[in-house]
């Protein structure tokens, strides 16, 4: 038998069983579109259909894309794919409407992903008629920086609060994934009452092989074998901030001959062609690489191989990505526009910049002058950090007890008498 000192020490690494909870739910996800290439709320609904069966819950999704879209092949729950819907993003949909009437009394709860749309309103109908309590995540959405960047879309917003704002006040609870969000939420539209709760997001360890991602990667971007990169990983828009990154780049390029930029996303803006343009003005075309979109043991491995994540975004209320990059044991370079930002710079999991030309010209020569053992320790910090602080059955624990409160269908049926 081992001594006693080191029986202890192992059973304080030992990583607690999940235990699951004795009141189980069955929950509707309720989501535009399950696309990868639609960022954070589809990703966070494909990690909690592998949360809730932790502590003994389960889900079905209600979408409204193509039933035979390719990407709804690997998932891992039921999902009820109805087809588009109609009017663009507002998504009306009279099948959404009907499935719901239908089958809205086989859930504990129903969780509306997103804002904006034609799918809330149907959700927060259906939950006041049938007595089923419902919570909606803002993603975002509510941040005044979109007012400011898009002054006609934030016109048309105020004409639609009147129909959006019940939603939101009438829900169990609208959930956001860091206080600064919650508090920012405030100051875009009036009124602004609702039930706001915290979401701890996260992600799931990667359960890979990381030599056989990096591999992967490395086939599918040979010239990057050789070259150390920082790497951008989402979407190709103005809101990441992917013109100051080329910029800022030029202006350090010369001190890391041997770093290059990985700008890995879809280009869903049609922006792409111009930041190429951009930077072969500037003398680093050949330096900065645009493999497109990567998934699965691509992105994995692209991760894994970067000397850091990269994120020069003007606004996020949350970046899976950067957690990936955590979780993949790899630092993070980012704005103080992100959220969590303060999460990072409190662990020493990477570094924390203005998100203004200066700022990130200052956060790369800051990475690229830092002594070597110092970026090993930083790298050393980034797999506490994730366990610590982006795992996501706290997520699923969170949403849960939302819907275990008693007060949930009281509060629905006060409030169905005011529809």
């Amino acid at each position: 038998m081992p001594p006693r000192r080191l029986r202890k020490r192992r059973l304080a690494n030992r990583r607690p069983s999940p235990l699951k909870l004795s009141n189980p739910m069955h929950l509707l996800h309720v989501i535009g579109s399950l696309s990868p290439a639609d960022g954070g709320p589809p990703e966070v609904t494909r990690q909690l259909m592998r949360a809730y069966p932790e502590i003994g819950d389960s889900m079905e999704v209600l979408c409204l894309d193509p039933p035979d879209a390719p990407f709804l092949s690997d998932v891992s729950c039921p999902v009820h794919a109805l087809g588009p819907g109609r009017l663009g993003r507002f998504a009306l949909s009279r099948r959404l409407t009907a499935w719901l009437q239908k089958n809205i009394l086989r859930f504990d709860g129903i969780v509306m992903q997103g804002l904006w749309t034609f799918p809330g309103v149907a959700v927060r109908r259906a939950s006041l008629s049938f007595g089923v309590p419902y919570c909606v995540f803002a993603h975002g959405a509510l941040d005044p920086w979109f007012n400011q960047r898009y002054p006609l879309k934030h016109l048309k917003k105020r004409l639609y609060w009147p129909i959006q704002h019940p939603v939101l006040r009438d829900a169990q609870a609208l959930f956001f994934t860091s206080a600064p969000e919650l508090e920012l939420a405030k100051k875009s539209f009036s009124p602004s009452h609702w039930t706001a709760a915290l979401f701890p997001n996260g992600i799931h360890e990667p359960q890979g092989d990381p030599a056989a991602e990096i591999e992967a990667f490395y086939a599918s971007a040979p010239a990057l074998r050789s070259r150390r990169f920082l790497l951008f990983l989402g979407r190709i828009q103005q809101k990441k901030g992917c013109d100051i990154l080329i910029e800022a780049f030029a202006r350090v390029a010369a001190a890391a001959p041997d770093l290059d930029i990985v700008m890995a996303g879809p280009d869903q803006v049609g922006w792409q062609s111009t930041l190429q343009s951009r930077a072969e003005a500037l003398g680093v075309s050949t330096r900065v690489h645009w493999p497109g979109m990567l998934g699965g043991k691509l992105k994995w491995g692209a991760l894994r191989a970067a000397d850091a994540f990269i994120l020069p975004s003007h606004q996020e209320n949350f970046c899976i990505a950067m957690v990936e990059s955590l979780a993949a044991r790899r630092p993070v370079l980012i704005t103080n526009q992100i959220n969590t930002w303060s999460i990072i710079e409190r662990s020493g999991a990477g570094l924390v910049e203005e998100d203004t030309l200066p700022g990130i010209e200052r956060l790369l020569r800051r990475w690229i002058d830092m002594p070597p053992a110092e970026r090993e320790a930083m790298v050393a910090r980034t797999y506490p950090c994730f366990l610590e602080s982006f795992t996501l059955r706290r997520g699923a624990l969170a949403i849960h007890s939302v819907f275990a409160t008693p007060s949930a269908q009281i509060a629905t049926a006060r409030t169905s008498a005011a529809v």
